[in-house]
């Protein structure tokens, strides 16, 4: 079938304009630009008032499955993918059995090919089993599909393993993704370390668990020349340890998540398990940060870090819900909302963060919007509003803290290889 996207404006990260064009779709590629395109036998797609963005990319997901379906699926979470404009997604090794041999790779992309509604990235272990002790067999993961490597979820708290790795990722030219915590020091924590833990009575994380281990990967990095991407950013320490390796010019890229440059720990006083996450929800000075961290260029991904879980498992004591948020389904929403509309990001600077950027960090050929391109759009109404209501994702993970929140910049379409795989119903 061919698509025939008229009257759009068009964001171009890798062309750093933002232009009005009519965008013709056939064969699953890009086909022609131009304005006033007229095309027999096509489906015209009204994009009047609406951006087209190329198609989005989460760097950083939670399927769950193999292992733990109850939580999520290959096919709900790809579906909650779609319905929050995202075309392509890499998801965290942490399933049972983990994501550290080339059958588990494969059996996760037969799933995403049998039942995916957007592409699907596998991230490969590490270490064997995530237990940080023993490099997986990391090339044996790439050459089955992996795109780069992590524990995320459990830091790697052996220097001398985190730097091995580091060195056989630099040979096979793949990136290593930290998950920063030094868990001697967050251990039994649920919250951030501060006031709002000793009001709540809760154990905190201090900031220290992530900016020590934030230090020693950005070491190691220097050491070794890997290509290093720090998860989640939470801290203003991190924010400013990630800047001065970058000045230093060494290969060191990092993502934010929206729950993390939008709430604070004051959010965790009424005990809603959703607002516990890992890391947690830090201060108004670390969120400022974050922001500006995002707005300078310091942090280049915004990703969501979605982290679905079955409601029961969250509907118990604060201390005992397992860490971790939906967010699929608000990304877009809470990136216009709280970053492009106060200012703080251009449209193109967040749509680059959220394309061109975890693209090239992934060294996948996704994110742009160019003749002959895959034909991976995502078109969001940016004076649309709607309100966060949990019954209606698609996700089987309802665990939001956003639940209620006004969001405006809704993805109406999303279209992946040239077919349209979700579309706004109002």
């Amino acid at each position: 079938m061919k698509l025939l996207i008229k009257g759009g404006t068009l964001i171009s990260p890798d062309q750093k304009e933002i232009f009005s064009t009519d965008v013709l779709i056939a064969d699953g590629k890009v086909a022609v630009f131009g304005n006033n395109l007229e095309m027999d036998r096509a489906f015209i797609i009204d994009a009047g008032g609406k951006l087209v963005l190329p198609g989005l990319i989460d760097l950083h997901a939670h399927l769950r499955e193999p292992g733990f379906e109850d939580s999520e699926t290959i096919a709900t979470g790809t579906m909650a993918a779609a319905k929050g404009g995202f075309t392509s997604l890499a998801c965290m090794p942490n399933t049972n059995p983990v994501a550290d041999n080339s059958s588990v790779i494969s059996f996760i992309l037969n799933k995403a090919r049998q039942g995916g509604k957007v592409n699907v990235f596998p991230i490969g272990a590490i270490t064997a089993g995530s237990r940080g002790e023993e490099l997986a067999e990391m090339a044996g993961l790439k050459e089955a599909g992996a795109v780069a490597f992590s524990d995320d979820g459990r830091c790697i708290s052996n220097a001398a393993v985190m730097y091995r790795a580091m060195q056989y990722a630099t040979m096979i030219n793949m990136p290593v993704i930290a998950h920063c915590e030094d868990t001697r020091l967050s251990a039994q924590g649920a919250m951030h370390e501060g006031y709002y833990s000793t009001l709540l009575g809760l154990k905190g994380i201090p900031a220290a668990a992530e900016e020590v281990m934030v230090t020693r990967d950005i070491i190691l990095a220097g050491e070794t020349g890997c290509r290093l991407h720090i998860a989640h950013v939470s801290t203003e320490g991190s924010v400013q340890l990630i800047r001065q390796a970058k000045a230093r010019g060494l290969r060191v890229t990092a993502e934010a998540t929206p729950h993390h440059f939008t709430l604070t720990d004051r959010e965790v006083t009424g005990y809603n398990t959703s607002t516990k996450v890992n890391p947690p929800l830090r201060t108004l000075e670390d969120v400022n940060a974050v922001r500006q961290g995002l707005r300078d260029g310091t942090i280049d991904v915004i990703a969501t870090d979605h982290a679905p879980h079955a409601q029961e498992k969250k509907e118990v004591e604060y201390e005992n819900a397992p860490f971790g948020i939906s967010g699929l389904e608000t990304a877009v929403g809470l990136v216009w909302t709280e970053l492009v509309n106060t200012g703080i990001l251009s449209p193109l600077e967040a749509v680059e963060k959220m394309t061109a950027n975890p693209a090239r960090i992934l060294g996948i050929s996704k994110g742009i919007l160019a003749k002959g391109a895959d034909a991976d759009l995502t078109i969001i109404d940016p004076a649309r509003t709607e309100k966060v209501d949990p019954a209606r994702f698609v996700s089987k993970g309802r665990n939001t803290p956003f639940a209620g929140r006004m969001l405006a910049g809704v993805p109406v379409m999303t279209i992946v290889g040239g077919k349209i795989v979700f579309e706004y119903a109002g």
